[in-house]
């Protein structure tokens, strides 16, 4: 069986002669083998002292050819959405005594934050680091790594993450934020099984299914453990338009005989449930236009661009299924459409990357003693 499915980042039909440059995706080149972590059953090298240090800053877009990169893009949402993610409330625990390095390590960590919000990345990791070391604590592995991930130091993250897993086994959020950082360096399968295995000791959250999803979407193949989380996603949130359509995709990933109809009840149920879900509509279109069914491609191309005007993809498939059809004038006004869209969208993310600097790391070097 095979059957097309998109994950909403410009992919276009086979058919289609050209692809626009923005559906053009170049996956995260990962460094040199002795540089990368551990993989989820193995143990890594840690010493309490890591032996890399953050030298320095330098403009992100100075790196280059990340302006049609799918996968680096969706690598930047997922940092961000899991700086955002929360601890377990605790209850009961009292602040800890003044004077004593616990506190010491809570004021490093706050003042890291706050240089973070003030512009000053570089002095935010050093006390996020510093605060680690002083109170190697949960929450100060997630704050120290999910600083080097925000910056695009992936491999330090990594392995501050791998630490911190070590250190917390019962940690959603780092088993979560180490898969984050596994997946920026194109490590999907051990990314995804950290992400799942999160999904597991916290079931009940919502966001740690969205990011197994948009890791499942961005895998070039389906990932072993992702599908069963999002068909228990659909059980526990049976009115979540969002929980079907991702379910839907790991599906029409796998690509297993007989899917196709599992596949598509899911995204009309999405749509259902959500009458602006653009994406479902989009994928139920693209099953229209495979099926040579090109008056309903049209129609559900078309309820994907109301939902979401902006969806730049539905607009290309649109103008394709219009060609089909034989509308050449209708085909160049969504095609230009698209190219407005799609020029837009990259240079929000440009302008978005060059507020965000990124860490210059080298090797930490060894503090000469004195001789006697």
């Amino acid at each position: 069986m095979s059957f097309v499915i998109s994950v909403g980042t410009g992919a276009v039909p086979a058919s289609m002669a050209q692809e626009p440059a923005s559906a053009k995706a170049a996956q995260v080149k990962a460094p040199p083998a002795s540089s990368v972590p551990a993989v989820p059953g193995q143990e890594m090298e840690f010493s309490d002292k890591p032996d890399f240090a953050v030298a320095g800053v330098t403009d992100w877009t100075a790196v280059g050819g990340h302006g049609s990169d799918a996968t680096l893009r969706t690598s930047e949402s997922l940092a961000r959405e899991t700086m955002a993610l929360k601890a377990p409330a605790k209850s009961g625990e009292s602040a800890h005594a003044e004077g004593t390095p616990e506190a010491s390590a809570d004021s490093h960590r706050m003042k890291g934050e706050m240089d973070e919000k003030m512009g000053d990345p570089l002095a935010a990791v050093q006390e996020l680091r510093l605060a680690t070391q002083l109170d190697a604590s949960e929450e100060n592995y997630f704050a120290w790594g999910s600083e080097l991930l925000l910056h695009r130091a992936v491999w330090q993250a990594a392995e501050v993450f791998s630490k911190g897993v070590k250190a917390y086994p019962a940690s959603a959020r780092l088993k979560t934020a180490w898969g984050t950082a596994l997946f920026a360096g194109a490590l999907y399968e051990q990314a995804a099984e950290q992400v799942c295995e999160a999904s597991d000791l916290r079931p009940e959250d919502e966001e740690t299914y969205r990011i197994i999803g948009k890791i499942e979407l961005a895998s070039p193949t389906p990932l072993a453990c992702v599908e069963q989380r999002l068909e228990r996603f659909t059980e526990l949130k049976p009115k979540s338009a969002e929980a079907r359509y991702l379910y839907a995709m790991a599906l029409a990933k796998s690509g297993r005989e007989g899917s196709r109809g599992q596949v598509e009840g899911l995204l009309t149920a999405a749509v259902a449930l959500d009458p602006k879900c653009s994406e479902a509509y989009l994928q139920l279109g693209i099953l229209a236009f495979e099926q040579h069914r090109y008056p309903d491609a049209i129609r559900l191309y078309t309820m994907a661009v109301e939902s979401d005007p902006k969806l730049a993809e539905a607009h290309y498939r649109l103008a394709v299924a219009y060609d089909r059809v034989g509308e050449q004038d209708k085909v160049k006004q969504e095609l230009r459409i698209h190219d407005e869209i799609a020029k837009a969208q990259a240079e929000a993310v440009e302008q978005e990357r060059r507020q965000i600097k990124q860490f210059v790391v080298t090797k930490e070097q060894p503090v000469a003693t004195a001789k006697p």
